[in-house]
This record gives C-alpha cells, sequence and structure tokens, in this order.
C-alpha cells in the first residue's frame, strides 16, 4: 500500500459521510468534506508522482473513489430536487457505459491501459464544479441562470466523453479483431 493510495483511500472512507450530509441537506459540512475529499484527488497524485510511486492499485482505486463520489452526490442531489434529473442520468450513463466498454473489450481479450483525456478530465472537473456550485449557493448565491449554464455545460461534456469512449472502443475492437493488439486508452 502506498501513501498515493492511502489518500485515496481516505476519499473512499469520506464518501458515506459525504452523503450521510447531503442526505440530511446539511450542506455546509457535506462541502467541506467534498473540499476535502477533492483536495485528496489532487494530493494522490502529486505525491504518486513526486514520491514516483505510481501503481496499477491507484490507477483503479483513483477514479473509483472519484465515481463514488459523484454518482452518490448526484443521485442525492438528484432526489432531493437540487439537480435536475436528467443530468444524473446522463452522469450515471456514461459511467455504466465505461464499465460497459471495459468489461466488452476484456471479454474479447483486449487488454488496454486507460488514460484519461483532456474531455473526459473537463467532464470530471464540470461534475465536480456542478456539485460545488449546488452544496455553496446559499454562500455564493449563484443565479438559477448560472445553474443551468453549469447543468447544460456538464451534460454536454459527459455526452461527449461518453461518445469519445464509444468511438475509441469501437475503434479498438475493429484493429483488436485484425491483429489482437493491446491498446492504449485515452479515454
Amino acid at each position: 500500500m502506498t501513501i498515493p493510495n492511502l489518500i485515496t483511500s481516505l476519499r473512499i472512507i469520506l464518501a458515506p459521510i459525504f452523503i450521510i450530509y447531503l442526505l440530511n441537506e446539511k450542506f455546509l459540512p457535506a462541502l467541506v468534506v467534498f473540499v476535502i475529499a477533492g483536495l485528496t484527488d489532487g494530493a494522490d497524485g502529486l505525491v504518486a508522482r513526486l514520491l514516483n510511486q505510481k501503481s496499477t492499485l491507484g490507477s483503479y482505486l483513483d477514479p473509483l473513489a472519484d465515481k463514488i463520489l459523484l454518482v452518490a452526490a448526484f443521485v442525492v442531489l438528484s432526489f432531493r430536487g437540487f439537480v435536475p434529473s436528467w443530468l444524473t442520468v446522463v452522469v450515471i450513463s456514461r459511467d455504466v457505459l465505461i464499465l460497459l466498454g471495459v468489461c466488452v473489450l476484456f471479454l474479447n481479450g483486449l487488454s488496454i491501459t486507460i488514460r484519461p483525456s483532456l474531455i473526459s478530465k473537463a467532464t470530471t472537473c464540470l461534475q465536480l464544479a456542478t456539485v460545488f456550485v449546488v452544496l455553496s449557493t446559499e454562500y455564493f448565491h449563484f443565479s438559477a441562470g448560472f445553474h443551468r449554464l453549469v447543468y447544460w455545460l456538464t451534460g454536454l461534456f459527459t455526452i461527449s466523453s461518453g461518445l469519445h469512449y464509444m468511438y475509441f472502443w469501437f475503434k479498438v475492437i475493429s484493429n483488436g479483431a485484425k491483429g489482437g493488439a493491446t491498446k492504449a486508452a485515452e479515454g
């Protein structure tokens, strides 16, 4: 277990605490936990690079920790009426699509290394920003128009990222069927 993996594990541990605060609509404590989780997201990658402790486990744990936090946030915020349900469906659909794509590639005997693309990173940032905006509206007084803009941008990037993954997987399957080569995903 490396230091970056321990930091990522802390983010996973923070997720249920965050969810409990959200369920009880205690947005300030939820926001504090969310910001701490966000800081651990940056810290684990930085520490991994500085200490040369990148690991296979970390490459799985880091996106998993993000997904646990974000999917839970979108589900609870949508259920409570703070985020549009269509956006939650888009966010979860993309994550399910990613999981299914990896499974299909695995079942076809194609091994891949997933490295997030620029659009995927932007999508995650926008999803995090959406949760931040919702939780901090009382403190920053964001307008309804600003909320709609954030929702639509997040939805657009989430859909674009999902389509990017699909394009990549069709390309890998097509090339894999021809040559059986290992591919690296930039999705």
